[in-house]
């Protein structure tokens, strides 16, 4: 059975190969240069329809509509959509949900089903389809407008039954689409997600929307670990944190920096104050300066005021601190300037900070 199998695996393999090699000979000079072609002329088709949009926008004020619309929603933007469309409206929701907007998206199939339930007066209705002729939202956007809600749609033609129900008409119109048979929707559905960025950032920056309000909606991103992280959220504390008292032998010292692990050891005094650092560079420093390091006491050669930052402010200032300074550990002090913690740019690392 082994053998048999090894050859089924073998005969598959040169199989593939040859195959893979056909296809590579098949896939000539001719063959590829009409495919750089194609893929230029999409570009330029999308970046055409771009700058059309563009135009066209400058001589009305309907993203202007839209956009106040929005601002003054007291619920969230439910976006809708169904097919291609329906991605785009699952893309713009996404955007307005993670700048500042709260929004959904709601498929027009499952709403005619129940799920219409969950669009209130208080929302409003952003409804795309390039046609303006689609069966699944035409049939609950009456309901919509019933309800109250104010209702945006994104087609591309400004006469269809969509366009004629919106409260405000966003004209995503293309000359072509970028598929050789005119037919897969390419261009139009850039200029909608475009149309849709475009309403995003304005609505963000209406809102006052900050650095600190997206970290917010990206806990899990690396922008939010470091506006969102604390230094009481990486600090090393309790026992794990290297201390003695000032008057201990630099021999004590050393036994106390090896022990915690972290290149260094705070001095404080009776009070729990850290009023020196002592680190394994200084000892590097000083190796051929001392012979006999239980005559020496760490407070004759500790560096004095060490730099300290304080459990609540944010990680990334104890990386400014450290990167200005170029040290590699700090201490952690509370409003009292008692020694509660150390951070070494390790425990930073770790916590993705930097």
């Amino acid at each position: 059975l082994a053998s048999f199998l090894l050859s089924q695996f073998v005969y598959t393999s040169s199989m593939s190969v040859t195959h893979e090699k056909t296809m590579l000979k098949a896939f000539d000079n001719t063959a590829l240069q009409r495919a750089m072609e194609l893929a230029r002329e999409t570009l330029d088709i999308e970046a055409d329809a771009l700058r059309a949009v563009h135009a066209r926008l400058l001589d009305d004020d309907s993203v202007g509509r839209a956009v106040g619309m929005l601002l003054g929603c007291s619920g969230r933007v439910v976006v809708s959509g169904i097919g291609k469309s329906g991605h785009i409206a699952r893309k713009i929701a996404a955007t307005l949900s993670s700048t500042g907007t709260p929004a959904m998206f709601v498929h027009p199939a499952e709403a005619a089903h129940g799920d219409l339930g969950m669009v209130t007066a208080e929302d409003a209705f952003i409804a795309i389809s390039y046609s303006g002729e689609a069966a699944e939202l035409l049939s609950i956007l009456p309901i919509v407008k019933r309800m109250g809600a104010p209702l945006i749609a994104m087609t591309g033609k400004p006469q269809s039954s969509l366009a004629q129900l919106a409260d405000v008409h966003l004209n995503i119109a293309v000359e072509k689409e970028a598929c050789p048979l005119n037919l897969a929707p390419t261009a139009s559905t850039t200029v909608t997600l475009a149309l849709g960025d475009a309403l995003a950032v304005a609505l963000l920056d209406a809102r006052g929307f900050r650095e600190e309000d997206f970290a917010r909606s990206h806990p899990g991103g690396a922008l939010g670990r470091r506006l969102l992280t604390h230094v009481r959220d990486v600090m090393r504390s309790g026992d794990a944190v290297p201390k003695v008292a000032e008057g201990v032998s630099l021999s004590e010292a050393l036994m106390e920096i090896t022990h915690k692990g972290m290149g260094m050891t705070a001095i404080v005094d009776a009070a729990g104050r850290p009023i020196g650092v002592f680190t394994d560079g200084d000892l590097r420093r000083m190796l051929d300066q001392v012979q006999d390091f239980t005559k020496v006491t760490i407070r004759d050669v500790m560096h004095a005021n060490p730099r300290r930052v304080h459990p609540e402010q944010m990680a990334v200032e104890a990386v400014a601190v450290m990167e200005e300074f170029r040290i590699n550990q700090m201490l952690v002090v509370d409003a009292d300037d008692k020694l509660v913690g150390a951070l070494h740019i390790h425990d930073l690392t770790r916590a993705k900070v930097i």
